[in-house]
C-alpha cells in the first residue's frame, strides 16, 4: 500500500507526455525518484519535443507497448483517460503492481510539502505562476506543479510545468473538472471563480465546498465572484476588484495601455506585461496570498513587473501586416469571453476564432457560449469557429461549431464557421486589416500548438 512519496522508488506514467502527467514526472524525478514513462505520441522514428525535454530531466521514455514497465516497477500512474482496458494497464494488474491516478500522485506529493493549492474554472495556471514568481522573488525558493508552461523555466529548455524548490512552500494547481480537487488538504486555499464549465453550478458548489472544508490555515476567495463569495471564511483574507465588495486586497484603477496593464492593490501600484482585468484579479490573487505569508505589497509589485507570462496564456505569436496573432488556451464561455474583452484594446478590430473540444461540453454550454461572446463582441469584431476538436470515444455527433455561430449570427454579430480550420486563414485573410488582433482560442488538442506556428508562418 502506498500512502506517501517515501513509499515508492521506481515509478512508470502512461500518458507521460500529457501536461498534467509530465508535470508530475519530472517533479518526481527532481527528488530523484527512478521515472519512466510512455506516450501514443511516442512513435518509432518520429521526432517528439515532450519526449526529448522528458528525457533530458531524466526520464526513461518508451513506446506505449508495454516494456516499460517490469517487475522492477513500484508504481504505475495513470490519467483519467487511461482506460482499464489499455494493455500496460492489464500488465500492471497482472504483475501486482499498485496502480494510481494523477491526482491520487499529486495529493502525496502535496502531503509532503506545505502546499498552497489554487482552484477556480478559470486562472488557476496564471495565478500560480504569479504566485510562484512572487514567493521565488521573496528568496523563498518554491516549488511548483502546474497545468501550463511557465515561459521563465521554458527558457531553461524544459516543459516548464514543474520545478522542485528547495524552499517548505509547494504551488499547486488544483483542478475541479474530474473532481480531484477534493483530495487536497494544503496549508492555504485560493478559491478565484466559480462559473459553468464542466459541471453543474450545484456541483461545482459542492465540490469547491469540499477544497474549503480541507483547507489547513487560510482559505482565500475573490470576492468580485458571485458564487465563490459564498464560501468565504474571512472577509479580510479574500480579495476583490470591485468597488462594492469588501475584502482586505482591493485592485482599483485598472488601465491597460496597448499590452500593458497597470492598477494599485491597497495603494500600492503594479504593472505587468500583459493584458485584460483577468489577469489584474489573477495578480490580486498571488499578492493577497503572499501578504497573508507576510511578503510585503511592493516585493510583490516588484516581482510582478518581470512576470513572463505562461505559455499559450495570450501568447503573443508575432505581429505581421499590422496584425497581432496572439494564442490562448481559452475553453468555456467566461474564457472565450474575456480573452476577446482583452484584446480589444491592443488594436481596433478583433478577430477570434475558437474551436470547441468534445461534443458533449459543446452541448452543455452552447447557450453559455452564445450569451457570453456575443455579449462582447463589438459591432467591427468578428468571432469563427472550427468543427468541434474530437479526441476520440463513443461520443454522440448530434451538434456543431456551426450550430454556435448559428445562434451568435442570429443575434446580429458578425459570426462565420470554416469547418476545416485549415482553410481558416485562406479564407479570413479579406477580413484582416492593419488594425486588429487575430485572436486563436482552444484547449485539449495537442495540434494547436502547431496551428499557431504555421498560422504566423502563412500570415
Amino acid at each position: 500500500m502506498i500512502r506517501g512519496i517515501d513509499d515508492f522508488k521506481n515509478v512508470f506514467f502512461i500518458g507521460v507526455a500529457g501536461t498534467g502527467m509530465s508535470a508530475i514526472a519530472q517533479y518526481l524525478a527532481g527528488i530523484e525518484k527512478n521515472v519512466s514513462g510512455s506516450d501514443r505520441y511516442f512513435l518509432e522514428g518520429v521526432a517528439n519535443e515532450t519526449k526529448d525535454k522528458l528525457t533530458a530531466a531524466g526520464i526513461n521514455c518508451f513506446l506505449q507497448n508495454g516494456q516499460g514497465i517490469t517487475d522492477k516497477t513500484d508504481l504505475v500512474v495513470v490519467s483519467t483517460a487511461i482506460e482499464e482496458t489499455v494493455a500496460e494497464v492489464q500488465k500492471a494488474k497482472q504483475l501486482n503492481i499498485s496502480i494510481l491516478k494523477r491526482s491520487e500522485v499529486l495529493a502525496l506529493i502535496a502531503k509532503s510539502k506545505k502546499t498552497i493549492a489554487v482552484g477556480g474554472t478559470s486562472g488557476k495556471s496564471t495565478t500560480s505562476a504569479m504566485l510562484f514568481d512572487i514567493l521565488t522573488y521573496a528568496g523563498l525558493q518554491p516549488g511548483i506543479i502546474s497545468g501550463a508552461g511557465l515561459i521563465s523555466i521554458i527558457k531553461e529548455g524544459k516543459i516548464g510545468n514543474a520545478k522542485v524548490g528547495k524552499g517548505e512552500w509547494l504551488v499547486i494547481e488544483a483542478d475541479e473538472s474530474d473532481g480531484s480537487i477534493v483530495q487536497y488538504h494544503p496549508e492555504v486555499g485560493l478559491l478565484l471563480n466559480i462559473d459553468k464549465d464542466h459541471q453543474e453550478i450545484e456541483e461545482l458548489m459542492d465540490i469547491f465546498g469540499i477544497f474549503k472544508k480541507n483547507t489547513q490555515q487560510l482559505f482565500v476567495v475573490n470576492q468580485s465572484n458571485t458564487l465563490a463569495k459564498l464560501l468565504s471564511t474571512n472577509v479580510a483574507n479574500d480579495f476583490t476588484s470591485d468597488n462594492v465588495a469588501s475584502a482586505g486586497y482591493k485592485a482599483t484603477n485598472f488601465i491597460q495601455n496597448g499590452l500593458t496593464i497597470s492598477f494599485n492593490i491597497n495603494g500600492t501600484p503594479f504593472s505587468l506585461q500583459t493584458v485584460g482585468k483577468l489577469n489584474m484579479e489573477n495578480a490580486l490573487a498571488a499578492t493577497a496570498v503572499a501578504n497573508l505569508l507576510e511578503i510585503d505589497l511592493k516585493t510583490c509589485a516588484t516581482a510582478l513587473k518581470n512576470y513572463e507570462g505562461i505559455y499559450r496564456r495570450h501568447q503573443i505569436l508575432g505581429h505581421k501586416q499590422g496584425v497581432w496573432l496572439i494564442d490562448d488556451y481559452a475553453h468555456n464561455p467566461v474564457k472565450c469571453a474575456r480573452s476577446i474583452e482583452a484584446c480589444q484594446p491592443i488594436a481596433d478590430k478583433v478577430i477570434a476564432w475558437f474551436q470547441p473540444h468534445g461534443y458533449g461540453p459543446t452541448r452543455f454550454l452552447r447557450n453559455d457560449f452564445v450569451r457570453e461572446i456575443t455579449a462582447i463582441l463589438r459591432p467591427q469584431d468578428e468571432i469563427w469557429m472550427s468543427e468541434i476538436f474530437y479526441a476520440g470515444g463513443t461520443a454522440v455527433k448530434d451538434i456543431s461549431a456551426n450550430d454556435l455561430i448559428n445562434d451568435i449570427k442570429a443575434i446580429g454579430k458578425n459570426a462565420f464557421f470554416v469547418s476545416d480550420r485549415n482553410q481558416f486563414l485562406a479564407t479570413v485573410r479579406p477580413h484582416l486589416t492593419k488594425d486588429t488582433v487575430l485572436l486563436l482560442m482552444g484547449a485539449r488538442d495537442p495540434g494547436l500548438e502547431q496551428f499557431g506556428k504555421e498560422m504566423l508562418e502563412k500570415l
